[in-house]
């Protein structure tokens, strides 16, 4: 991960001596429009600049870059990046966000680059810049050009709290997404349960975090059924990692989980081969609470915050655990395994009831759990599911950040098809229908009463197999690292 030097500057736009000057435009009613910020360089091109982009085809639209020589300016380029259509308060944080991830993808190669888009949202600038500038470039014999090495943000006061803080806050958030997908687009050769608990504890001492990591000899002797029985059909056995923030003043303990399956080829129930490989990407839960820490520190929220990781390898062999068989999870209860491919539920929960005995008041846990929610909600939005006020609150701040969870519900007469015939509950329904949901509601059983629960199902953001786009690269995204801290931010501010 190499994030580019960042800086203040009030400098008048028309004499800043960069490489390359971003500046936003919007589609609007009649056609194209500058966006705010952009007025000096109008003025440089003596009123015609929107002439100008739009001979060149500009129309404003979102992800929508234009370059051209910066005439009458310092600057040498300069760069016109869509924010999509205009509302009337002007363009949402969310499409400055991703126009400036467009702007620095476009950047690549560029020394030296400033933006005029802080006029609008300077943390969203900031985030959209850091995010949008990534690459993972760690098993490229040739690395390319590199991303943009500097960029300047004009803003009006460059010497203000409110814009070093924007400038501090939204780096920090964007390098928390960028440790996430550098974990995600980690091989599973190189990125295993040992290895991830490695690197983990490597990011968390780095932090000034404390950290704990069971291994599977502790594991077993503690009764961590789940992740040993998923972990079991692996040559390389399965950790538990425990990592923890003590802010200053904690009035509020938050307890994270996320799902660290490092490679998931179904088990028994062995998964069809095409986009198997896309299955490196099933402990991006796992990367985003442990980037979620890591930010926790840095910021240092004023929370006691654990996050407990459960890492396994899910893989078929003569010692794989299989249909039919029933585990004891931790704290007790017992599941009969139907489907030894919804094993990423299995270990979350041994992770959870570990929670829960610290007694938090919230517990938040993420993974990319079903390929029901990608059926239901597509690639790009989250489901959030839980307490219904807690729930609702995490889908709202979520929405904020701009990773756009969604709530959904956790029917009661989906809880019957959860009943065993031999154990507790089943791992999975007999029928397909609300995927999604049922396994919410099978995690909901193992949440201790008085904790205030959210899950959020990523199987579809975490990781964009597709062209990249604003700020997301293809490969791991980060999300929902961005949604966590927000809703660590509003705990710490509002309980």
């Amino acid at each position: 991960m190499t994030t580019p030097k960042l800086a203040l500057t009030d400098t008048a736009v028309a004499k800043l001596s960069v490489d390359a000057l971003v500046i936003g435009t919007v589609s609007g009613a009649d056609g194209l429009q500058l966006a705010p910020g952009a007025e000096p360089v109008a003025t440089a091109f003596d009123g015609d600049l929107v002439k100008v982009l739009t001979a060149l085809g500009a129309s404003g639209k979102a992800d929508e870059v234009v370059k051209l020589p910066a005439t009458g300016l310092a600057a040498t380029v300069l760069v016109a990046v869509g924010l999509g259509k205009a509302g009337e308060d002007g363009p949402t944080a969310e499409s400055v966000r991703r126009a400036s991830g467009a702007a620095a993808r476009a950047l690549s190669g560029v020394e030296h680059a400033a933006t005029t888009l802080p006029a609008a949202d300077l943390p969203a600038t900031v985030q959209g810049t850091v995010m949008g500038a990534y690459g993972f470039t760690e098993y490229k014999s040739s690395n390319g050009d590199g991303p943009v090495a500097a960029v300047d943000f004009v803003v009006a006061d460059a010497k203000a709290d409110t814009a070093t803080h924007a400038l501090k806050g939204g780096t920090a958030i964007g390098e928390a997404v960028n440790i996430a997908r550098d974990l995600i687009n980690t091989p599973p050769n190189d990125l295993f349960p040992a290895s991830f608990a490695e690197r983990a504890t490597e990011l968390a001492k780095g932090a000034g975090l404390e950290v704990e990591v069971l291994d599977d000899a502790a594991l077993r002797k503690q009764g961590f059924g789940g992740i040993l029985g998923v972990g079991a059909g692996s040559s390389r056995p399965p950790r538990l990692v425990r990592i923890r923030h003590k802010g200053p003043k904690a009035a509020k303990k938050v307890a994270l989980v996320g799902k660290g399956i490092t490679f998931d080829t179904g088990g028994i129930s062995l998964k069809p081969g095409a986009g198997m490989d896309n299955m490196t990407s099933d402990m991006s839960g796992a990367a985003s609470v442990i980037a979620t820490m890591v930010l926790a520190a840095k910021l240092n929220y004023p929370l006691d915050i654990t996050a407990t990781v459960p890492m396994a390898e899910n893989m078929p062999s003569g010692t794989a655990y299989r249909p039919g068989d029933v585990l004891t999870m931790y704290g007790g209860k017992t599941v009969e395994v139907l489907n030894t491919d919804a094993e990423g539920r299995l270990i979350l929960v041994d992770a959870m009831v570990r929670a829960c005995e610290d007694e938090p008041d919230y517990l938040i846990e993420t993974s990319t759990l079903t390929g029901a929610q990608v059926v239901a909600l597509g690639n790009r939005t989250p489901g959030v599911m839980g307490e219904d006020a807690f729930r609702d609150r995490v889908a709202r701040l979520s929405q904020a950040a701009g990773e756009g969870g969604w709530p959904m519900p956790l029917p009661d007469e989906l809880r019957a098809d959860l009943d065993s015939k031999l154990a507790d509950l089943a791992n999975v329904t007999n029928h397909r229908w609300g995927g999604m949901l049922a396994a919410g509601i099978f995690l909901r059983e193992f949440v201790a009463e008085g904790v205030q629960w959210a899950h959020i199902d990523i199987a579809g953001p975490a990781y964009n197999t597709n062209s990249p786009w604003g700020y997301t690269p293809k490969g791991g995204t980060g999300v929902p690292v961005r949604t966590l801290a927000a809703v660590l931010a509003d705990i710490a501010e509002n309980g």
